[in-house]
């Protein structure tokens, strides 16, 4: 733990992240203004005493929707991608250890999923339910859910083949017990690498679909959405476009680079590499 605190991509991204939740979690305590609270006498105002980074064009505060927003962006993507990594996993572990009928079905049915392009798809698919904070977080864990089954399916295969599950096995293990104490556990790493991975960029198609006004309906705060509606005022207000726009760059840019640090640490062949080097 030592080591991997060491490494400056995975103590400068988690500390940017904590950052952001927590910005989120305390919105209520340091939102300066109400959200949705409405100021026509100071509209598009540029960053002041009252208003730290301006304000929108019907007079909102900037910073306030920043940080309630956070809430929603935050809660799209831990929830779309803490359901995909549930699916994911079972479907891959299910897949792997049973193989026939099982495999075949389950893992064509993932690819089928993979063939569309993702950001089609979820437009496609939010067009039909209707734009709800629900149907986001639902559409996103769909599309995310492929990514996992396929590593869990991958590590699976591998793992089912070992000495231990096959000791497991001679010993008069249950099916359920191999699973949860001797495969599961050993696949932990590549699963924590994705969902730090796919964290970022289920914020980043939240804030896509937002923009294009599939999002979590108007007039909760969102990322996407601000960045959606302050591209029209840039000219006269720019931090209505450069704060959300660089909170986006920043969480998205810190989730990948946490992604990457820990599978320099988490992977044995990427360890020794990254040992050597430090050495």
């Amino acid at each position: 733990m030592r080591r991997i605190w060491r490494n400056p991509r995975i103590t400068f991204s988690a500390a940017f992240i904590l950052l952001v939740v927590a910005s989120g979690v305390l919105a209520e305590a340091l939102a300066p203004h109400p959200p949705l609270e409405m100021n026509p006498s100071a509209r598009l105002q540029p960053p002041s005493a009252r208003y730290l980074l301006g304000t929108d064009e019907f007079g909102r505060d900037t910073l306030s929707r920043l940080l309630y927003g956070t809430q929603i962006s935050l809660l799209v993507s831990f929830s779309a991608v803490a359901l995909a990594a549930a699916a994911g996993t079972l479907i891959g572990l299910v897949a792997a250890y049973y193989r026939g009928w099982a495999e075949i079905a389950l893992m064509r049915s993932i690819q089928v999923i993979l063939s569309f392009p993702p950001v089609l798809l979820a437009i496609v698919v939010i067009a039909f339910l209707g734009a709800s904070t629900r149907n986001v977080i639902l559409t996103i864990a769909v599309l995310y859910t492929p990514l996992f089954a396929r590593i869990a399916y991958g590590s699976s295969l591998r793992l089912r083949e070992m000495e231990f599950v096959e000791a497991a096995r001679a010993v008069g293990a249950g099916d359920r017990r191999i699973i949860t104490r001797a495969i599961l556990p050993n696949m932990l790493a590549p699963l924590m690498v994705q969902f730090s991975l796919s964290l970022g960029f289920a914020i980043l198609l939240e804030s896509g679909l937002s923009f294009l006004g599939m999002g979590p309906p108007a007039p909760a705060p969102s990322w996407g959405r601000m960045v959606s509606s302050g591209r029209h005022f840039m000219e006269i207000s720019p931090s209505v476009v450069v704060a959300p726009s660089l909170l986006i760059l920043g969480t998205v840019l810190s989730f990948n680079l946490l992604g990457d640090g820990l599978r320099d640490y988490l992977d044995p062949r990427l360890r020794k590499d990254v040992a050597r080097r430090e050495v």
